[in-house]
């Protein structure tokens, strides 16, 4: 049994893994902290056993208190302001939650963990394939060797996390693991990012806004997938070591875009009960998802290329994903589609 602290735990990929963590170790206790800012949403954990506690990890005495008073023994670190758009237009939000949040945290559980007398511990940091920059055409995936060169204030952000939990292992013993993802996509992802994004506007009818020429490529990794390497590195993985984390899809932005629409447009000829629910939809009208698309002067610093060699998580950890894209895309449309009430709330914060 593991009393586990998950910050972050009502954003995307923090409610998918207390969801997936409490399904396969349904003895553990968790416990989710979460500032329920904009992307945080406590129905994302609906039906799972999880404490939801609303609170900053910037605050640090009540991160102290916390991972105390829930006699936390892992944490696994989601909490981080993570949409580039956003951290070009008001950085300061991202140093503050990414870096002082990350330092808070590490405090609490040094304060805890090792000052308290050396309790039996782990502290997993998630972190972000954006933290390596760009890859030319002709350069090599990213491995864990690869040298930071974040390119926007969220990666360089996310890279001086990086930096502070390597430290704190290698000076004050505090028994960490850090894990570079890619793209995530799948249930419960705000509709900020690209995939519900583009298939909330393929319903309503709204224009699918593609930056510079759309040849941007990234690689593609469901969020169920990612929660399984994350489990891999907490349960297998090696003190102070990091670990990426890919799913093997590396796509283009507008092949993406493709797909989106040619998902949508195959469910509205599978099920005839959207064209009622979406009226605005090109599909609702016998027309193509992707007359939709529109281009758009491409965002400042935009990275051209991510992709990832999971290389050392696969040998070393037994990790592969489970799913192709085209599986994955299909999944995630379907959930959006069965499960309006969730994002319907959100859309009018957002979109």
């Amino acid at each position: 049994m593991a009393n586990l602290l998950v910050t972050g735990g009502a954003g995307f990929i923090g409610a998918n893994f207390v969801r997936y963590w409490n399904s396969k170790n349904p003895s553990d206790t968790i416990t989710v902290v979460d500032a329920l800012t904009y992307a945080g949403n406590k129905q994302s954990l609906d039906g799972v056993e999880a404490e939801l506690v609303v609170a900053d990890i910037c605050d640090h005495p009540a991160m102290t208190l916390l991972v105390k008073d829930y006699d936390i023994d892992t944490i696994v670190h989601f909490a981080a302001e993570s949409h580039v758009d956003r951290s070009i237009d008001g950085p300061d939000a991202f140093l503050q939650t990414n870096i002082i949040g990350t330092h808070s945290l590490l405090k609490a559980a040094k304060e805890n963990w090792l000052d308290g007398g050396g309790k039996a511990h782990r502290f997993h940091h998630v972190s972000t394939d954006e933290v390596y920059g760009s890859l030319g055409p002709d350069d090599q995936a990213f491995s864990e060797t690869t040298a930071f060169k974040p390119n926007s204030p969220y990666s360089a952000s996310k890279a001086a996390s990086d930096h502070l939990v390597r430290a704190y292992h290698h000076t004050y013993g505090l028994k960490t693991t850090t894990s570079n993802c890619s793209n995530n996509y799948g249930p419960y992802q705000f509709p900020e990012k690209l995939i519900p994004l583009f298939l909330l506007n393929c319903l309503h009818g709204k224009s699918l806004p593609i930056y510079g020429d759309g040849k941007n490529v990234r690689d593609w990794l469901h969020v169920e997938d990612h929660c399984r390497g994350i489990d891999a590195v907490i349960t297998k993985g090696r003190i102070g070591e990091t670990y990426n984390i890919g799913g093997g899809q590396k796509l283009t932005n507008m092949s993406v875009i493709e797909r989106i629409c040619e998902t949508v447009d195959t469910a509205f000829v599978q099920d005839s009960t959207l064209a009622g629910r979406y009226p605005n939809a090109p599909a609702a009208k016998g027309k193509r998802s992707d007359t939709l698309k529109t281009f758009v002067t491409d965002r400042k610093g935009h990275d051209r290329c991510y992709a990832i060699d999971e290389t050392k998580a696969r040998r070393r950890l037994g990790y592969q994903p489970s799913r192709t894209f085209e599986e994955g895309l299909a999944q995630t449309v379907e959930w959006y589609l069965q499960n309006e009430g969730w994002w319907q709330a959100l859309i009018t914060r957002k979109i």
